[in-house]
């Protein structure tokens, strides 16, 4: 226990870090309320307030669940990533464009810098599953640009999917991993959305 905290930032502190480890999430003031049976979410933020004075948090400005822990055992940056609707990983098809929301993850766990543009899409359809990329999994997205093998969510000929990018002879096209699916070679264009970073899946 940190000497400096009082029990129930502790409590609070170690809710946080469970919840994490456990969902790859961070809980909102209204899941700390609940969770503690505290009056109000108020109260909920004056611990969190008080975790930051204290220096084993901090919170990152304009990203409402984004935290770092401080801990010298259990340093993490935790940031928000928007949702992006679903992306088809079957046949191509329009992906829904409109945020759903944030998830809140650790980003040093998967290697990418804080600074990284990503976003994140829930998975729709089976046409990735050799890959371990299942219906109602939750893919992060980075913007870049592609590598030859890199999976990534693609715009082909107008419609989006989740695809393995692949060069030969210099041209482009997108395999699935499943062999029931036919390859994907762009008739007019192939833009790249985004290349998968991480994976994440809701525990059974």
């Amino acid at each position: 226990m940190n000497p400096s905290l009082t029990t129930q930032q502790q409590r609070v502190l170690d809710y946080l870090k469970a919840e994490h480890r456990k969902n790859g999430l961070i809980p909102t003031t209204r899941d700390i309320q609940k969770h503690f049976k505290f009056a109000s979410q108020t109260a909920a933020m004056s611990h969190l307030r008080a975790l930051e004075r204290k220096k084993v948090i901090e919170r990152i400005p304009e990203k409402a669940r984004a935290i770092i822990f401080l801990d010298e055992h259990y340093r993490e940056e935790i940031v928000d990533i928007p949702v992006y609707g679903q992306i088809a990983a079957g046949m191509a098809s329009e992906v829904e464009q409109e945020k759903e929301g944030c998830i809140s993850i650790d980003v040093a766990s998967i290697g990418i810098p804080r600074s990284a543009r990503t976003f994140a899409l829930k998975v729709r359809g089976h046409s990735m599953i050799d890959a371990h990329i299942c219906h109602g999994d939750t893919v992060i997205l980075e913007f870049r640009e592609p590598r030859n093998g890199d999976i990534v969510a693609a715009l082909i000929d107008g419609e989006t999917t989740l695809k393995r990018y692949l060069v030969k002879n210099g041209k482009p096209f997108l395999r699935a991993e499943n062999e029931e699916f036919p390859d994907l070679v762009p008739a007019r264009e192939l833009i790249i959305q985004g290349v998968l970073v991480a994976l994440l899946r809701k525990a059974a």
